[in-house]
């Protein structure tokens, strides 16, 4: 099979696709025929080296992907030949024709959703609904502050908040994102390029704030946050690319929690729940992946490029 193959840590340059033997599933192992695989930010981080946890040379990239099951070893009851499936994690890597999974890392993915789309929802899916839901318990009539609402995890988190009845602000710097977070739900979008959005935010909640943050740049936006969180309000950080000089009697003055989360730390019922609200959410309709661009496997490091370079519209998706 084609594979994307990273020989050595550094620049999206450095993935190069190959030929590689295809995995055989064994025990509880599912081979999954690739349809189309998600491109995520963390993918980036790996491949450069600049990671906590990097894998061991050579590897293929990715954990998201969507397809058909081909094979299945001899201890799997959950999966048969045939079932459209999406990815939450793999053993072989998703950047290619085939990827080798195991069963409990598998979601049906039902048929009103296509494999574009399918291969857009696992991370960022799974992120927002726990970093909404699990971690800043989120409840219906509160409101949330989304920051990046036009990337792959700022619309999944949109849908998501939308979905369980909360009010809804989101930032983009782009008319173009403005218009996407619109498009999901949002009640309000803001230019977060822009100096004076946090005040802007104070403004359209009648001087209140908002209840739960899902903060997607830490180091950039973490001091402001405040400003524009209620008493007792709750931040959660999902995405961060450099440290801070913070002062910490921002949490003492408004008695506030700010949680951290890496989705691969959840506990397997956390992740059984997600899989479940997920496929819930896609056969009602409340959940609509949006796919921004879409590249062929042998532009993948185009793909890496633009997802760290360019202003986000939904999900990044490869095409075997």
């Amino acid at each position: 099979m084609k594979a994307i193959r990273v020989h050595e840590f550094g620049p999206p340059e450095v993935m190069d696709l190959e030929d590689v033997e295809t995995p055989l599933p064994s025990r509880t192992e599912v081979l999954v025929k690739v349809q189309a695989v998600g491109v995520n930010p963390v993918e980036t981080y790996i491949r450069s080296g600049q990671y906590a946890a990097t894998p061991p040379l050579p590897f293929t990239p990715g954990k998201d992907a969507a397809g058909v099951v081909e094979a299945i070893g001899d201890g799997v009851k959950h999966w048969s030949v045939g079932d459209r499936v999406y990815t939450s994690n793999s053993i072989s890597g998703s950047y290619a024709e085939y990827t080798l999974v195991e069963e409990n890392d598998l979601g049906r993915l039902p048929d009103n959703t296509s494999f574009e789309q399918g291969a857009g929802i696992w991370t960022p899916y799974a992120t927002s609904y726990r970093a909404l839901f699990q971690k800043a318990k989120a409840v219906e009539g509160e409101t949330v502050l989304i920051h990046g609402a036009s990337g792959g995890v700022g619309i999944a988190a949109v849908q998501w908040a939308k979905s369980r009845s909360l009010t809804v602000i989101g930032t983009a710097s782009s008319d173009e994102g403005k218009k996407l977070v619109l498009e999901q739900g949002a009640n309000a979008v803001l230019d977060h390029s822009q100096e004076g959005h946090i005040a802007e935010i104070n403004e359209w909640t009648g001087g209140l704030g908002v209840d739960v943050i899902i903060e997607m740049l830490a180091n950039v936006n973490l001091a402001k946050d405040f400003d524009a969180l209620k008493m007792f309000g709750r931040i959660c950080v999902v995405g961060n690319r450099g440290s801070l000089d913070f002062n910490p009697r921002l949490i003492m003055g408004k008695d506030a929690t700010v949680t951290g989360m890496s989705l691969y730390n959840a506990p397997a019922e956390a992740f059984e729940e997600i899989h479940n609200a997920i496929f819930d959410g896609l056969i009602r309709g409340d959940l609509n992946p949006i796919v921004g661009r879409t590249f062929s496997l042998t532009e993948a490091g185009k793909a890496h490029h633009a997802i760290i370079e360019d202003k986000a519209l939904g999900k990044i998706v490869l095409v075997p």
